[in-house]
């Protein structure tokens, strides 16, 4: 009879464990301290730091207009993502509203029992209650609702499981390697995972999607179940407290520690900052701020267009008539420089005085026939012994090949 009670016991324990695991993996986002808050944001802010010191074990910085990696620590490595997981989850939502379904934001639901009953960070839907769409994209993004996650998946992809193929098919699309999708929500899985590089791509094609700027750049919304309002808070602490944010999104379980992903926006400077990997919420919102300010302090959006305009202009009135095209039925080729992205780009500020460009690779002598957008030479930006990018500079007409008939006129021409 004893050994049965033990068995019985020790199934039971086994029981709360793997509910612990499944159902709390997600911590209920404590309340943010403020005071604290408002310290660290003028402490950071009157001591501006050269290079950030984290606390979180993965970060990066990402220049939204180059998408140039302005700051990284282990940004590269495969990690869980936790509650970030969800800006991918509305991504996926708002791409297949009307796809093989009849739902639109304002479509009702009625919710399942699998979003109903799950644990963790909730909106508070139960079995059968009703809400719209909208109204789950905001307990979505807002509040982090686990529940509201669920019901997305379901109501799109029909199952949790064939949502997760559509966020996968989405990161395929997006030319991500080192991302893979198990849940809506993040709830801790081996094989669900990311990098703070990959999230941070994430983050800045989300943004794009007006819906979702709108969303994660609100405070407080108040939705409705069953009829009934609910006001909710956006989890996202540095939202209306740091200057420029704008979003993303917090999250955390065991297996992620405490994450954040923030966009900025300060004098149309634009960018992402993630944090991964954090020990507590205020290290993931320190380690958050630190990275914002030192960006801000160090780097300065430089107009690389007219820098790069003026040295060409400059090559082209000493070496453009100096380009022969052997056997052709025209002599001088027209140069212009091939279409480039990098027009304004984040330069540290010590490093603006270092900036050079160079022509390199110059080819003068052509024979016919010369086509439009030959290659003549690569003009080449520096900074100081680093090399930036480089850019082609192309031919923008083209040259025929003379015949015979040429021949004959250029021989009467010397002739007569």
């Amino acid at each position: 009879m004893k050994n049965i009670k033990k068995v019985i016991l020790i199934i039971i324990l086994n029981i709360l464990l793997i509910l612990q695991t499944n159902i709390f993996a997600y911590e209920i986002e404590e309340e943010t301290d403020y005071i604290w808050l408002q310290q660290e944001i003028e402490n950071v802010s009157a001591n501006p730091i050269s290079e950030p010191n984290l606390n979180s074990r993965y970060a990066i910085v990402l220049d939204r207009n180059s998408k140039a990696i302005l700051f990284a620590k282990n940004e590269n490595q495969r990690v869980p993502m936790a509650s970030t997981t969800k800006i991918m989850t509305a991504i996926v939502l708002l791409e297949n509203l009307g796809v093989n379904n009849n739902l639109t934001l304002d479509t009702q639901v009625e919710v399942c029992k699998e979003a109903g009953t799950i644990g963790g960070s909730r909106l508070g839907l139960k079995t059968g209650d009703k809400i719209t769409v909208n109204n789950l994209l905001y307990g979505l993004m807002l509040c982090s609702g686990n529940d509201a996650a669920i019901q997305i998946a379901v109501s799109i992809g029909g199952s949790v499981e064939g949502f997760a193929n559509l966020m996968n098919k989405k990161a395929q699309d997006l030319g991500l390697e080192n991302t893979h999708f198990v849940t809506p929500h993040g709830l801790d899985k081996p094989e669900h995972y990311t990098t703070a590089y990959e999230l941070a791509l994430i983050a800045d094609y989300a943004l794009n999607i007006e819906k979702i700027s709108q969303v994660v750049n609100t405070k407080t919304y108040t939705v409705s179940i069953n009829g009934y309002a609910k006001t909710i808070t956006n989890t996202n602490e540095l939202l209306g407290y740091l200057n420029g944010v704008n979003g993303v999104k917090t999250g955390f379980t065991n297996g992620a520690g405490r994450c954040l992903v923030t966009s900025v926006n300060r004098n149309g400077f634009n960018i992402i900052t993630v944090v991964l990997g954090a020990d507590t919420k205020k290290f993931r919102t320190k380690d958050s701020i630190s990275l914002i300010e030192y960006t801000y302090s160090n780097y300065e959006l430089v107009n690389l267009e007219e820098i790069i305009n003026e040295k060409f202009n400059e090559w082209c009135k000493i070496n453009e008539r100096r380009i022969n095209v052997y056997k052709g039925k025209e002599n001088n080729l027209k140069i212009k420089l091939e279409n480039y992205n990098h027009k304004i780009y984040p330069i540290k500020k010590d490093n603006i005085k270092d900036i050079n460009v160079e022509i390199k690779d110059i080819q003068m002598n052509f024979e016919a026939p010369v086509y439009t957008h030959t290659k003549v030479a690569d003009l080449v930006l520096s900074i100081g012994k680093e090399k930036l990018f480089d850019i082609k500079i192309l031919t923008d007409d083209n040259i025929e090949r003379k015949d015979i008939k040429d021949y004959i006129f250029e021989c009467m021409e010397i002739l007569f």
